[in-house]
Parts: structure tokens; sequence; C-alpha cells
């Protein structure tokens, strides 16, 4: 599947492993809002890294939202409130753990709000070779012979719609947004009898457009997102 790859936790570098292990577990609640850190000299020693290489990775971290650092206090971990929902490492570790029922109706919803929009302005804004894009797109998710492609494709068909917008604030918000929906499309795809299942809907967004039929679009976007969160919400029914 492909991984978004613009974030600071792809670096190696050693403040790098600082951002990415503390950033995990304040998200996965092994640090909890309102906990100190341990002490400079403690932390660096259990991350193996020098102490300037932690002041680095947190001041990152307090980049983010995640801590905020006070004098003869010491660094804290924010409320969640404080956290910045869309930074790319943030959602890219609320996505490698495993997703709450909560966040997973959060990923609908911005869904709702984002994806029956873009769908509309595709249909009336697309170009000849932006039209292409989601053909090749759709083919793939036809062809698909697994999970991984079949997600790779689907990712690659939504991103195609969001690019034939020619709207650069919604192809900035996919850049931002893309691995919270490879992991809802990967939950989707899981939850349906057959990870196919959705094609046909595909087609009717894919349809609509090449027909510039914003109104079309927008339904059958709409109704696409709506089974995807009907199919997981019977699923975590079943699990329960």
């Amino acid at each position: 599947m492909r991984r978004p790859s613009a974030s600071i936790t792809s670096s190696r570098s050693l403040y790098g492993h600082v951002v990415h292990e503390l950033g995990r577990r304040i998200i996965e609640g092994g640090i909890k809002p309102g906990e100190l850190l341990p002490r400079e000299e403690l932390l660096a020693e259990e991350l193996r890294v020098s102490r300037t290489a932690l002041r680095e990775g947190m001041k990152v971290l307090s980049a983010k939202g995640l801590v905020e650092s006070r004098p003869k206090v010491g660094t804290r971990v924010r409320d969640a409130r404080a956290w910045h929902q869309l930074d790319a490492d943030i959602l890219a570790w609320r996505c490698e753990l495993m997703p709450t029922e909560d966040f997973v109706r959060k990923l609908a919803d911005m869904r709702e709000v984002i994806e029956p929009s873009a769908a509309a302005a595709a249909a009336k804004y697309r170009s000849y070779e932006q039209l292409q894009s989601i053909e090749e797109a759709y083919a793939a998710m036809e062809a698909a012979v697994d999970l991984d492609a079949w997600t790779d494709a689907d990712l690659a068909f939504h991103e195609a719609v969001l690019s034939a917008t020619n709207n650069e604030l919604m192809v900035s918000l996919f850049s931002v947004i893309e691995s919270a929906l490879a992991t809802f499309f990967v939950l989707s795809a899981r939850t349906a009898k057959n990870f196919k299942d959705a094609l046909p809907l595909h087609g009717e967004v894919l349809d609509a457009i090449r027909r510039s039929e914003p109104d079309a679009a927008r339904r059958a976007m709409l109704t696409m997102v709506e089974e995807s969160r009907t199919n997981m919400q019977k699923a975590s029914s079943a699990r329960g």
C-alpha cells in the first residue's frame, strides 16, 4: 500500500527517532495528557540519544501541539484538543495503531464533508487528461487481485477525483489526509463481503464525471461513503 512521504518520521536522524517514539507513545495513550515526561537526562538515556537530539525532537513535538515545556516544571503532554490533528505524523501514528471506532466514525464524517463536493466539482471542472486519470484508476480497481492492489487503486481513484476539481486547496488537503483515507479504505474493504463490492459505485461516480453531471457525481460519492460507514458499523456490532 502507498504511504505518505511528507513526514518528519521518515527521517533516520536521531531527533526523528525521538519524535517517532514519543509521538506514538502519546497518541496510543502510553503517556497521557497532563503527564510529565521523565527528566531530560533519563529520557535521553532511555531513547539512546544525546540531549541535543532529544531537545530537537521536543521542539518538533511541541510544534505539533503534543507537548509543552515550562521552566521549573518540565515537559508535559498537552490535552488532545491542542494536538494538530491533521498533522501528517499524527494522522500516520493514529492509523498505525489499531483505529478506534470513534476515530473511524470521524474519518467517515470527514469524507462526507469533502468527497461528495469534490466529485461534484470534478464533474464541472475536469479536463480530458484528468478524466483519463480517473478512468485509469478505475481500471486498476477492476484488475486488482488482492486487497493491497485494490487499496492502492482506490486511493489513486479518489486522488484523481480531487485533482480533477482543479482546486489546489482540495489537492493539498489530500496530501494531508492520505494516510487516513488509506486506512479507511482498507477497513472498509475488509468488512465488505468482497473487497470489490464498492466497484459499481465508483463506476457511477466516474460516469457522472464523464457526463459532467455534478449532482449525480455528488449523490454517487455520498452513497459510496455511507455504504463504507455502514459496512464498518456492522462489523463493529458483530465484534461486540
